[in-house]
């Protein structure tokens, strides 16, 4: 598998990489065996890609080891560090982020990628699905500046906001890393050019102090990057009638019992004890 000068796919790669994460959000709803899902897509995507490739080394992996993560890490070419990220986090048994979350994520990912390759958008997207799906910030942050989709600047500063994130907030670091505090304050000595434009400066003022929420929310409808998939809280209402039949079934047992007990032959044990047949 040949890379790319700056290390990005070609635009068809990402395409493929859609639909499979896609196609294993769909399927492993019906609780079908990743493997089985996996070999079935491997002859539904584009045979001139990369991808089917890519597959084989991950149903080798699945077999040998059983988890898909492990497989994308020996694929850095493939798969980016980010991917590789939200698969372990959602194969992690510790953890509470789920798989089809975690192919949700990665299929619009790999969809953005896929029509742009702004970094600044990009950033704004794998961050946000850290901060919504409460994943790692250590590890995520080092993932996501291992991207190729960032040149070294990026990276050094990713891996500078990887130290400082929770001392200061996300706003006041895009922020004073924008033309628009470098057009308020411009006496000050800068000797890098600011990552992040006018507009996401003024959106990152505007939302100081407030709710982190507020200023992803901002960002993602001014940037148009894809809106992060979240958990999705569950309808506790769906199990309430079964839930009330299997208490009416105990209490008609009970009531049984009671009944039984009022008359004089008192309780027939017998029902309760193994038949015959079943010795």
């Amino acid at each position: 598998m040949n890379n790319s000068q700056n290390g990005l796919l070609e635009r068809e790669e990402y395409i493929e990489q859609a639909y499979l994460f896609k196609a294993l959000q769909h399927r492993k709803a019906h609780s079908e065996p990743v493997q089985d899902m996996l070999k079935q897509i491997r002859e539904e995507v584009l045979a001139t890609t990369q991808l089917p490739m890519a597959i084989d080394f991950l149903l080798a992996e699945l077999r040998h080891v059983g988890t898909m993560g492990t497989a994308m890490k020996r694929l850095p070419h493939y798969f980016t560090p980010f991917q590789t990220f939200v698969i372990d986090a959602a194969e992690d048994d510790h953890g509470r982020f789920d798989m089809q979350i975690a192919f949700l994520v990665l299929e619009a990912e790999a969809k953005f990628r896929a029509g742009s390759s702004s970094p600044v958008a990009m950033f704004f997207f794998q961050v946000e699905t850290l901060c919504r799906n409460r994943l790692d910030y250590d590890y995520g942050l080092q993932a996501i500046a291992m991207d190729p989709v960032y040149d070294g600047i990026w990276q050094s500063w990713i891996l500078e906001v990887r130290h400082q994130l929770g001392i200061v907030e996300l706003a006041d670091l895009i922020y004073v890393n924008s033309h628009h505090y470098r057009k308020k304050n411009p006496t000050e000595e800068n000797k890098t050019e600011p990552l992040f434009g006018e507009k996401e400066g003024r959106i990152a003022l505007a939302n100081r102090k407030k709710e982190p929420h507020y200023l992803f929310s901002a960002l993602q409808r001014q940037l148009g990057y894809p809106a992060v998939p979240r958990p999705v809280k569950r309808d506790e209402s769906i199990d309430l009638i079964p839930k009330l039949l299997r208490t009416v079934e105990r209490l008609e047992v009970r009531i049984k019992l009671l009944e039984e007990e009022q008359r004089q032959s008192g309780i027939d044990l017998n029902q309760f004890l193994p038949k015959k047949d079943d010795r």
